[in-house]
């Protein structure tokens, strides 16, 4: 049967009409060839809190949709040219685009999730009309972008916060490669905004605290994004965002963070309801992922590799900045180790990393391995260079990267072949084999009490490190 004569009955329309804000069954004025692919994203609260979603198609759309992360999407309306409907149902998360379609529509549930867990950062967290969601998780995007491929996109509804800048129409122009991830998005709340530098960070918060101020949150944010700046020399991006989402019946500073790699990218972290200012001295959750800004995108993802520069970094940042002690910093360091040891255990590193789900392996397998190869960077240039100079190399050759060639900026940087030989040592070896020889060699001892830091021949290189001299080092 052909989906196009499909009989619908009236009240079904009238349903549909309802719900998607859909205009009466009349022919649509044909569109011109040179218009982009238009997304109109509306926020709504009856009769539960909900994203309508209308993408009006270009004279020759995309053959296929695709949910980035299916699961919770319902089916899509396409209405054609005369006017008529077909409804359509993902299979896998793809959505086929029948012949002469000109508008897709359907709906997002925000309200079948609550508060509580990063899990839900992705899927739709929130209260009342204040909503957090991944872009990835509720746009339905072409499954092939292709080069050249305009989009236009617009909210209403609600005080949207997404990655990009809107124009002073309110129109996002986005590129096609801009929704296949497209970062974190806030809808209502409030805004604020913090500086660091020259750049901008526009932040959304989620939701109301119990004890901090808006100036508290901003304080917080500014001060990890000058930590930042302790590694590379300018903070890597001129505009970022941050969603700042409570968390009730907790008083952490920082629960969980988290990245996305849109352009630019964006960050949501979920803050205890109940934390208080004092309690920010401690976090390291904002300073971690705003790190994750210091390196490009790995294509492919090569995660103990970015997971391990943010996680070495977040302790020496807080060191060079004052926040903590050299000795805290490696104290914190060595218990990290500690914790990645014993859940890989006898494995190698090249069999702890590739364990998705070896968090605590592979986030401080990646660590270790940052500290050696900033240790050999130093070594081998007498000082003259560092794992930051690696950074700021990648930086001047474009947003990503891959093992690869981030592989040839360390090489570069020394000026000597040096990543693939360190690499060759760690991987077939028990994953943290070069830990114990590479601390003694630092001046770093692990006592009953906690770490010591002392003379040893590599300690002046662990102060060039951590930015500090401890008080026990002899000479």
């Amino acid at each position: 049967m052909d989906a196009r004569k499909t009989t619908v009955s009236r009240a079904w329309l009238v349903g549909l009409a309802l719900m998607l804000g859909a205009c009466a069954s009349v022919p649509l004025a044909p569109p011109r060839k040179d218009e982009p692919l238009r997304y109109g994203i509306t926020y709504t609260r009856d009769p539960s809190p909900r994203l309508d979603v209308e993408i009006a198609l270009p004279p020759s759309p995309p053959g296929a949709f695709l949910f980035r992360q299916p699961g919770r999407e319902s089916s899509v309306v396409a209405t054609f040219g005369d006017g008529s409907r077909a409804e359509l149902f993902p299979r896998d998360g793809v959505v086929r685009v029948p012949e002469g379609a000109r508008i897709l529509r359907y709906h997002y549930l925000l309200a079948s999730s609550s508060r509580g867990g990063g899990g839900h950062l992705f899927g739709g967290m929130g209260e009342g009309d204040t909503w957090h969601v991944a872009g990835k998780t509720y746009l339905l995007t072409p499954s092939r972008v292709t080069p050249g491929l305009r989009v236009e996109l617009t909210v209403s509804g609600a005080d949207a916060l997404l990655p990009w800048t809107p124009d002073a129409r309110g129109v996002y122009h986005l590129r096609g490669e801009d929704l296949i991830d497209a970062g974190f998005h806030a809808f209502g709340g409030w805004r604020l905004e913090a500086r660091v530098g020259a750049s901008v960070m526009d932040v959304a918060l989620l939701g109301r605290f119990t004890h901090l101020t808006d100036e508290d949150l901003r304080a917080w944010l500014e001060q990890a994004g000058r930590e930042v700046l302790t590694v590379r020399k300018a903070f890597p991006y001129p505009r970022i965002t941050v969603r700042v989402v409570p968390v009730p019946g907790d008083d952490t500073p920082a629960v969980f963070g988290m990245t996305l790699w849109s352009s630019p990218p964006s960050i949501s972290i979920l803050v205890g309801q109940d934390a208080t200012a004092a309690s920010f001295a401690r976090d390291w959750v904002a300073v971690h992922e705003m790190l994750h800004l210091t390196h490009p995108t790995l294509v492919p993802r090569v995660a103990w590799l970015t997971e391990g520069l943010a996680t070495y970094y977040t302790e020496l940042a807080r060191a060079r900045s004052g926040r903590q002690t050299a000795q805290q910093a490696w104290q914190e360091l060595t218990k990290g180790f500690a914790r990645g040891q014993a859940a890989s255990r006898s494995r190698t590193m090249q069999e702890a990393v590739a364990e998705e789900r070896n968090f605590m392996g592979i986030y401080w397998t990646g660590a270790l391995f940052a500290l050696h190869l900033d240790v050999e960077l130093r070594r081998v240039t007498h000082g003259r260079a560092r794992l930051e100079d690696v950074l700021e190399l990648l930086a001047t050759r474009g947003p990503t990267a891959t093992l690869e060639s981030f592989g040839d900026a360390v090489d570069t940087v020394a000026g000597q072949p040096l990543f693939d030989a360190l690499l060759a040592r760690h991987l077939p070896r028990p994953a943290f084999a070069e830990l114990n020889p590479l601390l003694e060699d630092l001046g770093v001892r692990i006592d009953p009490g906690g770490v010591k830091l002392h003379a040893a021949p590599g300690s002046g290189l662990r102060e060039a490190l951590d930015g500090g001299r401890a008080p026990d080092d002899a000479g």
